[in-house]
């Protein structure tokens, strides 16, 4: 089986979980196959999806890969995952759900780095040190997503105890 005939399979289950094929991955390790799925949609609260729907998908697209015996009896791995905090973002869709997150960013005329704020048309609103910079979404070369492990969450405020 190939990977054209594997997204034909699988597609269509994302589809109705409102969820799109992001890549897919097909190797053989030893006797045993691995198949790779990668998925991406807006989910509950618009920025992906959750692992609830990973879990759920992930019994269909098995299910159905049981019964079209894709690796002709031979034992495999399904491996069921969203597209990944790593993987560049190249569409605008990819921006929408990464809004509130830190991005680095690779233009022409150089790189820089904002938190992203909206997606308006083919433009990407970004706050770069406190003022809002608006890049056209055809100029962005590169963009990945900054791992933040201490990410400030809107709309809450912290508040220091006081010692003593």
């Amino acid at each position: 089986m190939n990977t054209a005939d594997l997204e034909s399979l699988v597609a269509p289950i994302a589809a109705a979980h409102a969820l799109e094929v992001d890549r897919l991955e097909l190797m053989t390790a030893g006797k045993r196959a691995v198949v790779r799925v990668f998925l991406d949609g807006d989910g509950p609260a618009g920025r992906g999806p959750s692992l609830d729907e990973i879990a759920i998908v992930t019994r269909d697209i098995s299910a159905t890969l049981d019964a079209a015996d894709i690796t002709k009896g031979r034992p495999y791995t399904l491996e069921v995952s969203s597209r990944g905090v790593s993987r560049p973002l190249t569409e605008a869709r990819h921006f929408r759900r990464n809004t509130g997150r830190l991005v680095a960013l690779t233009l022409a005329d150089g790189a820089v780095t904002g938190r992203v704020r909206a997606v308006v048309g083919d433009r990407l609103e970004l706050e770069v040190d406190g003022e809002t910079r608006t890049v056209a979404l055809a100029d962005v070369q590169r963009a990945l997503v900054q791992v933040e492990l201490n990410r400030p969450v809107e709309g809450e405020e912290y508040e220091q105890e006081a010692e003593g």
